[in-house]
């Protein structure tokens, strides 16, 4: 996540120089495109490992 880190670095930096314009190298753009990628796959497989609970629900009428 250090490529991600140095992007919001960079981004905030920018904002304080109020600049529009913000460059990254190639190797940069590859560095930040694999770690969101890897995010992206992680939270998939997260998401889609969890295991589905039954919900039980009782219903007690009492004296209907």
């Amino acid at each position: 996540m250090i490529h991600i880190k140095e992007f919001i670095n960079k981004i905030a930096y920018m904002e304080s120089r109020q600049k529009k314009d913000v460059v990254l190298t190639l190797d940069e753009a590859r560095s930040l495109r694999d770690e969101i990628s890897k995010l992206l796959l992680d939270l998939r497989d997260n998401t889609s490992n969890r295991k589905q609970e039954p919900i039980e629900v009782i219903l007690q009428g009492g004296r209907w």
